[in-house]
């Protein structure tokens, strides 16, 4: 039998099946929550539960401490109701109108950016296009139900190609396709707009964004909404990476803060190779930042990138005074079964 939920302070209700999560009902029915990963990582659809009983089929996730279950807060990507519920939490009006839809796409052009980072530009049929914010990420769906996430790099004013970047994962069954398989034209099919990690145009704040890895596609479909839209707003975007291989972009990060004035970029890296001859910023790049501010109340703080890296960033920056309803994140997990397989070969001797 279905449940009914209702979200305070606004007084939205809709029913939940049963098995299905809360964030997954809403969506269905068209009610817009925050949500990232939807694994568990992020805590961007952390809630709290004023009313009710809740459960985890597949254990407590990651993003959530036991300190914050004892206090009724919940992430909704992966709570199954046990009875109705009341839960506190804010639905996003920003995204009213877009709609998510399935589109066939063809890839138009494969560009290595790194040795194991390769863009891919799709382009979808000449009748079609996909309306979507600055930051949001859609799904690339596969055969056997499986599907894989990726951050649209490229602004909705320039979106005649959508272009993602994908990461190398030994294993991963999109990613070993991509870079070993795929040829032009081939033609996939994706969803979205999808993801509340985008672009909050209604601020006036000066913007702070800490990416790791690919984390920076997100961030560099914001710079460049930001910048070929004239928007004038301090920006200032720290990029951290392994090597300097890694910052696959740096050239073009590296112009634009020539170029743009309310601009500054800063690398950081955490393991520099010898023949990089690194002079910059070294270590964990939110320690980067928090080095650097003193303050952070007055900021947009968003954060891209792999799960212990956002998740470090934010426990960090609250601790140093950030406003919890300004940091916005997007966490770069794997696919279940991706994540599984790594597992088992780090574990294995």
């Amino acid at each position: 039998m279905p449940v009914t939920v209702k979200l305070v302070p606004g007084g939205t209700t809709f029913e939940v099946a049963e098995h299905e999560t809360v964030l997954a009902a809403a969506l269905r029915q068209g009610i817009h929550l925050p949500y990232g990963c939807h694994g568990g990582s992020c805590a961007q659809c952390r809630a709290r539960v004023v009313a009710g009983e809740v459960a985890y089929p597949d254990g407590p996730p990651p993003g959530l401490a036991a300190p914050d279950l004892s206090r009724g807060e919940a992430l909704l990507c992966r709570v199954v109701p046990r009875s109705d519920l009341i839960i506190e939490a804010q639905e996003i009006t920003t995204i009213t109108g877009l709609r998510v839809r399935t589109l066939p796409c063809r890839v138009a052009r494969l560009e290595r950016l790194a040795h194991d980072v390769m863009a891919l530009h799709l382009r979808l049929p000449p009748v079609e296009a996909l309306k979507f914010l600055p930051g949001q990420y859609i799904d690339v769906l596969l055969p056997g139900g499986q599907r894989r996430s990726f951050s649209l790099a490229n602004p909705p004013h320039d979106s005649a190609h959508l272009e993602i970047h994908v990461g190398l994962v030994p294993g991963g069954r999109f990613s070993e396709e991509v870079f070993r398989r795929m040829q032009l034209g081939a033609l996939l099919e994706i969803q979205g707009p999808l993801g509340s990690f985008f672009l909050q145009e209604n601020s006036i704040r000066p913007i702070l964004m800490v990416a790791g890895g690919t984390g920076y596609a997100p961030c560099k479909a914001m710079l460049r909404h930001l910048f070929e839209n004239n928007t004038k707003r301090p920006v200032t975007l720290y990029w951290g990476a392994r090597s300097q291989a890694d910052l696959y972009e740096q050239s073009q990060a590296e112009q634009w803060a020539r170029e743009q004035a309310d601009f500054r970029f800063v690398p950081v890296l955490s393991e520099p190779q010898p023949e990089d001859q690194w002079t910059g910023r070294r270590g964990r790049v939110h320690e980067a930042v928090l080095a650097d501010y003193a303050e952070f109340s007055k900021c947009d703080i968003y954060l891209a990138g792999p799960p212990p890296m956002v998740r470090g960033a934010r426990q960090s920056l609250l601790l140093k005074g950030a406003d919890p309803a300004r940091i916005f994140s997007d966490a770069f997990d794997y696919a279940p079964e991706v994540r599984a397989a790594l597992e088992k070969a780090a574990a294995a001797p």
